[in-house]
């Protein structure tokens, strides 16, 4: 965590990785929307706040948003943030949702695979504040 006066670590990064239910598929194919996603962005941005300054800090704003790939029911994904700039209370980080496990119906009904190459799904850049440090 830094301290008063100091400027948090530029490439720090935190790694969530979860199972994507089927409660949250929306679409056929078990398709899951894409503001699932964002959402994950959001915890990892809050621990990476926690982590450099002690404090959840505030989403201000997403820019940038782009979602490359399909999540879908069954799979296993990592959701991270890295921090690519710190100002005086403003943390910007980028963020990339990637599906590392994949269900694979076709060998059985609860049969899954880990992806050889993992995939891309989303990725976005995001601003967040947090107080300004106390002396």
């Amino acid at each position: 965590m830094s301290t008063p006066g100091n400027v948090p670590e530029v490439g720090l990064t935190v790694v969530h990785r979860c199972y994507v239910s089927y409660s949250h598929a929306h679409y056929a194919g078990h398709l899951v929307d894409g503001a699932w996603g964002l959402g994950l962005f959001g915890d990892v941005a809050t621990e990476l706040c926690i982590r450099t300054d002690g404090d959840e800090g505030l989403f201000a704003s997403y820019s940038d948003v782009q979602f490359r790939a399909p999540v879908r029911a069954g799979d296993v994904v990592e959701a991270r943030a890295t921090l690519v700039r710190a100002g005086r209370r403003s943390r910007e980080m980028e963020f990339e949702l990637v599906v590392v496990a994949r269900g694979d119906s076709a060998a059985g009904e609860s049969a899954a695979r880990i992806l050889e190459e993992p995939v891309v799904a989303t990725t976005a850049t995001g601003t967040v504040v947090v107080p300004v440090a106390r002396p």
